[in-house]
């Protein structure tokens, strides 16, 4: 005897959430894979702190760290808001998510031209997986602070409602991991 076992469709709230977790799970084995080449060269280089390390101003991506950290408490108010229905609050914290994004990536282009200032350059053992790690998270902010633009251009055109703002819960999503894998590079590479 044949059962056909009957499934109710998949909907797209639930399609685009899991698309979205699938990309960040391929987004966390290529960070994982920078940060292994960077402690692959600590480990083989044990000069990290004489030859490096001293370079790296603590204090500014102490501050642009705080800064990132903020943007997503911002990013929770805003989900929040939209969930609430006020339309209003969504756009005033999707913008200050926008600035402090933009923000930190001022700092990090300050701490870069620093770096090649004092004659830190691409080329040497860790200037390559600093530049290259911190540069692939910079590009990562950059996209986000775009995508939080595009939200709220889409949001003029087709408001998001208490009932329909899968595309903030996504963008949240995506803005968090950004922030948590700069705390972890935080830690290791200026903390550790």
């Amino acid at each position: 005897m044949n059962k056909t076992i009957v499934t109710a469709p998949v909907s797209q709230h639930e399609n685009s959430k899991l698309a979205m977790w699938v990309f960040l799970g391929g987004e966390v084995v290529f960070f994982i894979a920078l940060i292994l080449i960077f402690l692959l060269a600590r480990l083989v280089h044990a000069d990290y702190n004489a030859q490096f390390r001293s370079h790296l101003s603590i204090p500014v991506i102490a501050l642009n760290t705080f800064i990132l950290v903020t943007s997503s408490y911002f990013m929770v108010r805003a989900l929040e808001a939209i969930s609430y229905g006020n339309e209003k609050g969504l756009r005033n914290n999707l913008w200050v998510v926008i600035f402090l994004g933009l923000l930190f990536l001022g700092g990090q282009a300050f701490e870069w031209t620093s770096l090649f200032n004092e004659g830190v350059s691409y080329s040497t053992v860790f200037g390559m997986p600093f530049f290259t790690l911190t540069g692939v998270h910079g590009t990562h902010v950059f996209i986000g602070v775009l995508w939080a633009l595009y939200l709220l251009v889409a949001h003029g055109r087709m408001p998001y409602t208490q009932e329909n703002h899968l595309g903030i819960e996504n963008f949240g999503l995506y803005w968090h991991f950004v922030d948590i894998v700069w705390i972890v590079l935080f830690t290791l590479i200026y903390l550790i």
